[in-house]
């Protein structure tokens, strides 16, 4: 006989809220991250992870225990801890001797693997060994990519656009000019990220606008390009499509610039510029010589107009 998949439904108000936040939205809240720990770690990639959850809280969960769990074998078990805590993007610390310092960054779509990178981990410097005040927590901070190499090559483009994902809040309308603290930079090299952090001080100038200093508060490292695993290119069209009610329909000669600015096309017909009338301004006035003879040249043209007349009466 056939399994009747039944629909079990809430009996609590806490169990219902749960529900109704895990629906689909037209907006979607900021995407919950997922960090944990594999079953052979070291403490570099353990600092590193940490230092990414002290970024980008509050929208992330740190599980304590050591999970044996391989992404690139198998990601099944992932697949289930996320849907679990219902984390579309997640960060695993690893380490083996052939792969020492590796950090796994990865994010689902319907509950399945979309994009997977492995970052190997160099150079580290934490948040700690910088003793300098430090940003508040839940700043949206500024993603800075520098390098043609996001441009131009394949992997580095959905990379750059995974650590977009990974790291970005809320979408915002306005920006004030004091919230600005927090600057995540990516310079990519050969086979490399070059990670930075600075915070934004606003000092004094001589005009309105600020002038802006970075200071380095960490983490930095460099992070090595291994392994990945990316979607194909119609899974990766899919997840990034838009419900209709968010496409913003055109209009008819009506463009915007990528910094907004809206611009508009009119189009009008012909015009008798002798028959518009301009702004009146002194400079351009007539002089009392020049009224003079243009009344005498309608004078003149009226009595050449009379004449003309009674030539015509006398040959008639």
């Amino acid at each position: 006989m056939p399994v009747i998949s039944r629909i079990v439904k809430p009996t609590t108000h806490k169990g219902k809220k749960a529900i109704l936040k895990r629906e689909p939205k037209l907006v979607e809240d900021a995407k919950e991250a997922l960090c944990l720990k594999g079953k052979h770690t070291s403490q570099v990639a353990v600092d590193i992870m940490k230092d990414l959850y002290d970024l980008k809280k509050p929208n992330v969960q740190m599980m304590q225990k050591k999970n044996d769990i391989l992404p690139f074998e198998d990601i099944v078990p992932l697949e289930k801890f996320a849907s679990k805590y219902n984390a579309p993007l997640f960060i695993m610390a690893l380490h083996n001797k052939k792969r020492p310092h590796n950090l796994v960054m990865g994010r689902l779509y319907e509950h399945t693997l979309l994009d997977m990178i492995e970052f190997g981990v160099e150079n580290y410097k934490g948040l700690k060994d910088f003793k300098i005040a430090k940003i508040s927590s839940g700043i949206k901070p500024l993603l800075i990519f520098n390098g043609e190499l996001f441009e131009n090559n394949y992997e580095y483009g959905r990379i750059k656009n995974l650590l977009i994902d990974m790291f970005q809040r809320e979408a915002v309308e306005k920006i004030r000019l004091q919230g600005l603290e927090h600057v995540l930079s990516f310079t990519a090299v050969e086979n490399k990220i070059l990670l930075r952090s600075y915070r934004i001080l606003l000092k004094k100038s001589d005009t309105k606008i600020p002038r802006i200093e970075l200071e380095e508060i960490g983490p930095r490292a460099d992070l090595l390009c291994r392994r990945n695993k990316f979607a194909s290119e119609d899974l990766f069209k899919q997840a990034c499509k838009k419900p209709k009610a968010l496409k913003v329909k055109k209009k008819k000669n009506i463009s915007e610039d990528t910094l907004g600015t809206t611009y508009g096309r009119v189009h009008v017909g012909t015009q008798n510029i002798n028959s518009i009338q301009t702004r009146k301004m002194k400079g351009l006035k007539k002089t009392m010589s020049e009224k003079k003879s243009s009344q005498k040249r309608k004078v003149d043209n009226s009595n050449e107009n009379v004449k003309k007349l009674r030539t015509t009466d006398s040959i008639d």
